[in-house]
């Protein structure tokens, strides 16, 4: 996948997994590389912005098998924006489609 398109898509990703539940970095990472392939360490620059932006918080859970984990934990602020990312998302996706005479991938 052009990695133009996951770079656009990844922090409404981020966001729509944490509206399910509070999940640590690698969690969310391996998550994630079960649908789009991602490199090593590209998720946490985003963990990083939507934490200095206010949509998500940070807390830290103790780990049976080692240190203890930052557990990422989306805001009310962060809900609204992913409200906001899933509209313009679903927009986006069905212009191009209505452009291309795509249809959703099966």
């Amino acid at each position: 996948m052009n990695i133009q398109f996951k770079k656009g898509v990844l922090e409404l990703c981020v966001l729509s997994m944490l509206m399910r539940m509070d999940q640590y970095g690698y969690e969310l990472a391996s998550t994630l590389s079960q649908s789009i392939e991602i490199a090593d360490g590209s998720l946490y620059p985003i963990l990083r912005k939507l934490a200095a932006d206010g949509q998500v918080t940070t807390y830290l859970r103790e780990s049976t098998g080692g240190p203890p984990r930052k557990y990422y934990s989306i805001t009310a602020y962060g809900r609204q924006i992913h409200t906001q990312l899933l509209k313009e998302w679903q927009h986006f996706s069905a212009s191009v489609n209505a452009i291309t005479g795509g249809r959703a991938y099966e």
